[in-house]
């Protein structure tokens, strides 16, 4: 795996799925005619309901790593605006394009300075993928899952367990799905009408993270050369602080 900043290149094409191949074909051929969203900027900070404005602390502000696995590359042309903001939820039978895929094994490091996670009642944050469920059928889930871990100073980590190998995928990220979307009425920081997967930090013994790190724990197989996806593993749509440090 090497290090890629916000600069490295790629060209989007197909995606694994844990929901059969037509789930696959579906995310596919929306990827296919994508291209990036602008998140709405107002103020300093992103639209949110009710002609509110959540500054742009309350989501990631700096990308500060990223290690790209096999067959990763859907997003990095975009980066790091791709990942930065409120998410670009596709509802419960569609998953966003609006991502960074981490590739087999990938992972991510962002920052939320110069906000912070705090401890607080119920979930701190919630992790945005592109989860969805398959024929509007819950028991068949499109799920990349994907290892959370938080920091306060970037250097010693708490991490939630991610040792699920089917749904329900316990304490991982990715598995489900997104309702919040810039102006959809959703908040992006409400966790009962948000979807994606929150987070406490109270779970892991952390009072306070200004990081976070992302690391795909999928089971998908990067096929051999020459025809290799770049839509592996997990797929990183935003981050959302539920409870901000004062």
């Amino acid at each position: 795996m090497g290090m890629c900043a916000a600069g490295c290149s790629g060209e989007p094409r197909t995606a694994p799925s844990d929901a059969g191949p037509e789930a696959a074909a579906s995310l596919d051929a929306a990827r296919s005619v994508s291209t990036p969203t602008p998140r709405p900027r107002v103020d300093g900070g992103y639209a949110d309901v009710d002609a509110g404005v959540l500054p742009e602390s309350r989501f990631v502000t700096r990308v500060v790593s990223f290690e790209p696995g096999e067959c990763a590359g859907f997003g990095i042309p975009f980066m790091p605006d791709v990942v930065l903001g409120p998410p670009f939820g596709g509802g419960a039978v569609a998953g966003s394009t609006d991502v960074l895929s981490l590739g087999s094994g990938g992972r991510i490091v962002v920052s939320f300075e110069p906000g912070a996670i705090a401890d607080g009642p119920g979930p701190d944050f919630i992790v945005f993928e592109n989860a969805f469920h398959a024929g509007g059928d819950p028991a068949r889930v499109f799920a990349e899952p994907g290892e959370v871990s938080v920091s306060d100073d970037g250097v010693a980590w708490k991490t939630f367990p991610c040792t699920a190998k089917a749904p329900p995928f316990g304490a991982c990220a990715g598995w489900r799905p997104v309702y919040s979307a810039p102006n959809n009425g959703i908040s992006a920081v409400d966790p009962q009408a948000a979807g994606g997967d929150a987070f406490d930090l109270a779970d892991v013994g952390l009072a306070r993270a200004r990081f976070v790190r992302v690391v795909d724990r999928g089971a998908s197989v990067c096929p051999p050369p020459p025809d290799r996806p770049n839509t592996h593993g997990f797929d990183l749509d935003a981050i959302a602080i539920v409870n901000a440090a004062k």
